[in-house]
């Protein structure tokens, strides 16, 4: 069966990679993204089965994407795309309605199976991925949950990008003020105290590449 794919990476020959693969599956490619608000704003034009999304992309991460596009119904199903093996990482694309969650050295042989999976309504983890949950399961250990709200953690990578608060409440549409608030109100709950604390912070969490 063909399904019609929004394909989001940063990665320009990644994406041409996806698609050759994908469109050689019968699958068809309906728009491409290279950063996360043209991917919500894609999905919403055109309404695909399936949208394909890198994890780390610049001013929205794959993840916020990802639950944005589901949450309001513009895709049926999602499927991330990381080098990230952190649990954490995956207990909350699981939380945000995420069913596809493939590791990048995996993806090209996996993709289809996963892509055809997701459209079932079942959920497909790479092995790589497979096996940290249940070693996380059989050891008793649960991901410890995320301090910050979904705003707050796009408010985050933005910071982390270098963005001020004027250009943050552009482009999430708030006011200066309310964009400084977020800020402060993140140093506060993350307890650090400068905007490389932040940054940090961000890398470390898989929001931001390195």
């Amino acid at each position: 069966m063909s399904f019609r794919i929004v394909l989001a990476d940063d990665h320009h020959i990644v994406r041409q990679g996806l698609r050759a693969l994908l469109e050689r599956e019968g699958m068809k490619v309906v728009a491409e993204a290279d950063d996360g608000r043209a991917a919500v704003e894609l999905a919403q034009t055109h309404k695909p089965d399936v949208v394909i999304l890198d994890l780390t992309m610049p001013l929205l991460n794959g993840l916020e994407a990802g639950r944005e596009i589901l949450h309001n119904g513009y895709a049926k199903g999602a499927i991330l795309l990381t080098v990230h093996t952190e649990e954490h990482q995956i207990a909350m694309a699981l939380r945000a309605g995420i069913r596809g969650y493939l590791l990048k050295t995996q993806a090209a042989e996996d993709l289809v199976h996963a892509i055809r999976e997701v459209m079932r309504g079942e959920i497909y983890l790479s092995p790589g991925v497979s096996r940290i949950v249940v070693d996380g399961y059989l050891s008793g250990d649960r991901p410890a949950g995320d301090p910050l709200a979904p705003r707050e953690r796009q408010v985050l990578q933005l910071v982390a990008e270098g963005k001020t608060s004027k250009e943050i409440a552009v482009l999430l549409g708030l006011t200066v003020k309310t964009a400084e608030s977020y800020r402060a109100r993140l140093m506060e709950k993350l307890d650090v105290h400068e905007t490389a604390g932040l940054v940090r912070y961000a890398i470390r969490h898989g929001i931001i590449d390195a």
